[in-house]
């Protein structure tokens, strides 16, 4: 069955917003400019999973992804007063204080536009939604969870490093590719290449598979 909203997809333009978040006011392309991006969805304030999400990305917001230049932002189908409350009652309770923007998408209208409301899981809830957009506004990779299953904070630490990886030394990465592994050097293009590629010192699994350490 064909759903109602739009679903952004890998290489589209990260559709823009303006939106209040806990920070104050927000436009998605502003907020964006000249880093990656972290976009994320969350079903519920006061709820036990999303409490072990949220805090899992505010406790590595300043030494990880500050450090790799990629900001974050939330969001959830709640006011900015929930939103404050679940902060303010997280902080006094484990002292992890959410200080990323958190939209508060009462009407719906972002989690529409990203495909975050999947109506045969939730008609009123956004799913556990994971955009990485690159500094460009592009979006590189997305991640879908249900409302029931958490998300794995070291994978997506590891797509986050490897978008990078890949981008910024024009290379690929295998099955399981972990930073410090070796990657794959893209297949020639042209019989030079070919010949270039099985006289040089890579690892050769074939002359289609090649892999380099960094």
């Amino acid at each position: 069955m064909e759903t109602p909203y739009s679903m952004p997809r890998i290489g589209d333009k990260a559709p823009d917003f303006k939106a209040m978040t806990t920070t104050g006011p927000l436009t998605l392309s502003e907020y964006n400019k000249g880093s990656w991006l972290v976009f994320f969805s969350h079903p519920a304030d006061f709820t036990p999973v999303c409490t072990t999400e949220m805090s899992g990305f505010a406790v590595e917001m300043d030494d990880f992804f500050a450090g790799r230049n990629a900001k974050l932002l939330g969001l959830s189908i709640d006011s900015i007063h929930s939103h404050i409350a679940w902060v303010d009652n997280v902080k006094k309770n484990t002292g992890i204080y959410f200080r990323f923007p958190i939209i508060a998408d009462l009407d719906m209208s972002v989690s529409k536009l990203y495909g975050m409301l999947q109506p045969n899981e939730s008609e009123t809830a956004a799913v556990r939604a994971v955009f990485f957009i690159d500094p460009n506004g592009i979006i590189r990779l997305i991640m879908y969870y249900p409302l029931n299953v958490g998300r794995n904070m070291a994978e997506i630490k590891r797509v986050l490093v490897a978008l990078q990886t890949a981008d910024e030394n024009k290379v690929a990465l295998p099955l399981n590719w972990q930073p410090g592994d070796k990657v794959i050097v893209p297949p020639p293009k042209n019989l030079a290449d070919y010949e270039a590629r099985v006289n040089s010192d890579l690892e050769m699994v074939d002359f289609y598979l090649a892999k380099k350490s960094l």
